[in-house]
């Protein structure tokens, strides 16, 4: 490739003086094309051996243009472009910018191989001419493969090395924003004021700067909270095939982070646009986006964008983990990011494997989720806590993807469509699901009222299933059918309307005394409604202690089961009036 030499503003004899500084600088002969650009308004870029010297004042005044905030900061600079100019020519210097840069050789489906950049590192930002970005993810001896992020690529496009890894806005002002994955607003509303910039890949915490799990994350949905508990810095996998209700379980549990200080982040993979904006509707209706960041990259998106969303997400939780707060990250889901890196993978090039995932697919999940820790109180004691979402393919929780990040997680959630089909929401199968962290991520009034209620809601549904080929059952199993469909549909939770704490110890304080042994299958939900309303107003002094200690003692135990036996009564009274 022969050397180029495009200026502005020298003459012959100030060019063969560059030509002859840069021989010296480099140490050989350089035979040099001149082309006259009037564009770079004054100074040169010189292309030598795939490395740019790029002294122009275009480039200076863009580089101020961007440390300036003021206009009028900006209009000085343009006023003294001549004086500027004139000094630059004078000396000479190389105090430009100097960059490595490469050719585009192919481009095709959001992927570009670039002949060049020989220093290129990993995850590099890549500027390619017209405004185009790119991200570094194949290196070989002859080529750099590298996905497209946004903007037009064409073969033969120069391509610039920026030294600097791809990064994203942290802080507060992302908090109550839509976000792409590359940090820009994509709300429609004013540029974001933030903190700092972070690195989108950084190493998980190291096993001494953490500490055990065990403060409660509390979802507000009863059958979780009570069976498959998950603690702030967990990582608790819901599974499930599509329209079982995933997304709406993690967004009742955002809904419920209202006034416990804990920072949410919902981040939407290859979903469809008006999906995520229904998600932001219900968050907004319910005053949640306050405390939460949208960071959404959907179908229409080119498969780099979906791949580094999660990435982007995680990297604005770490900052307020490090900040010792406590923090929400939703994935949704991970079966869609692993589909758009096993797209661009195929397109780079990489030999595929099982189920044409490149071999590295379990260490594109695991290094996401290990960066989920509980920090111990020596580094602040913040927490990410994460909730990846997986789709399946009718029910089968064997496939590859699913079994990689049930491996990874600390515990799973699996939604079952017969049950959601049969009214059962949310559908969780009791069998399939289990936290690994257990009870220590419950709180102490939690742990007082769960009793039996998994053993119970197990051998219901084991025995239904059963019984539907027929036969007799003795009492003792009557009665264990009748508490366990009774428990069952008081399982059974509206949509978007989390529990707190102190309705969920009444309701499991209720199912485990026996409360509801008289009241009609299907009347339990507008009873139990209708308890936690007299209840409110009986003892809400009390009750809102218990939300804030998380503990009850006896006193307030026997004040609660007298009130319940005494409401359940006149129910019955008023049902059989009304018979």
């Amino acid at each position: 490739m022969k050397d180029t030499l495009w200026y502005s503003g020298f003459d012959e004899k100030q060019l063969a003086e560059i030509t002859r500084r840069f021989e010296k600088l480099l140490g050989r002969k350089i035979d040099f094309e001149y082309i006259e650009d009037k564009n770079l308004i004054g100074g040169f870029t010189a292309h030598i051996d795939g490395i740019a010297y790029d002294m122009s004042f275009k480039n200076r005044l863009d580089t101020m243009r961007m440390s300036l905030g003021g206009e009028k900061d900006l209009q000085n600079v343009e006023n003294n472009i001549q004086s500027i100019l004139s000094s630059r020519v004078r000396n000479m210097g190389f105090g430009g910018d100097v960059y490595e840069y490469g050719n585009i050789i192919s481009a095709g489906d959001g992927v570009i191989h670039v002949k060049g950049l020989g220093n290129v590192k990993y995850g590099e930002m890549l500027l390619i001419a017209g405004g185009a970005e790119a991200v570094a993810l194949e290196i070989s001896e002859d080529s750099v493969g590298a996905a497209v992020l946004e903007g037009e690529v064409f073969v033969g496009g120069q391509v610039n090395r920026t030294g600097r890894v791809l990064d994203v806005p942290v802080g507060d002002g992302v908090l109550g924003r839509v976000l792409s994955p590359t940090g820009e607003p994509i709300d429609g509303g004013p540029v974001i004021k933030f903190s700092a910039r972070r690195p989108i890949e950084n190493p998980a915490p190291k096993i001494f700067e953490r500490k055990a799990v065990g403060r409660p994350l509390q979802t507000g949905i009863l059958s979780l909270d009570s069976m498959t508990p998950i603690g702030r810095g967990q990582r608790e996998l819901i599974i499930g095939d599509r329209q079982t209700g995933k997304t709406t379980i993690v967004v009742d549990t955002i809904l419920n982070q209202r006034d416990q200080d804990v920072v949410c982040i919902y981040c939407a993979i290859g979903q469809k646009a008006s999906t995520v904006a229904e998600v932001v509707q219900t968050l907004e209706e319910n005053g949640a986006m306050q405390y939460t960041v949208v960071v959404s990259s959907p179908a229409s998106d080119l498969p780099a964008m979906q791949y580094i969303a999660p990435y982007s997400a995680c990297a604005m939780a770490e900052y307020f983990m490090h900040q010792g707060r406590d923090v929400l990250v939703i994935y949704d889901d991970l079966s869609k990011h692993a589909v758009a890196y096993r797209t661009m993978s195929l397109l780079l090039h990489r030999p595929p494997g099982r189920e044409a995932y490149p071999g590295d697919v379990f260490y594109l999940h695991s290094r996401l989720l290990e960066r989920s820790a509980q920090l111990s109180d020596q580094n602040g004691g913040g927490s990410i806590t994460a909730i990846p979402i997986v789709e399946t393919m009718a029910g089968d929780i064997s496939a590859y993807i699913p079994t990689n990040i049930i491996s990874i997680t600390d515990g799973q959630i699996f939604l079952e469509s017969e049950l959601f089909h049969s009214g059962m929401r949310p559908a969780i199968n009791v069998g399939l699901s289990v936290s690994r962290v257990g009870r220590s991520a419950q709180s102490a009034a939690m742990r007082k009222v769960t009793g039996t209620l998994r053993l119970d809601l197990a051998q219901y549904r084991e025995m239904s299933i059963f019984l539907q080929f027929g036969g007799d059952v003795d009492l003792s199993t009557k009665q264990m059918l009748e508490n366990g469909a009774r428990k069952n549909e008081l399982l059974k939770q509206p949509k978007h309307r989390p529990y707190s704490l102190s309705e969920e110890v009444c309701l499991l304080l209720a199912a485990e005394n026996n409360i509801f042994s008289e009241i009609e299958i299907d009347e339990i939900g507008t009873f139990s409604a209708e308890m936690l309303a007299e209840l409110k107003k009986l003892h809400q002094d009390k009750l809102q202690q218990l939300d804030k200690k998380r503990d009850f003692d006896d006193d307030l135990r026997k004040d609660l089961l007298v009130s319940m036996k005494r409401i359940a009564g006149e129910y019955l009274k008023r049902s059989k009036k009304l018979i």
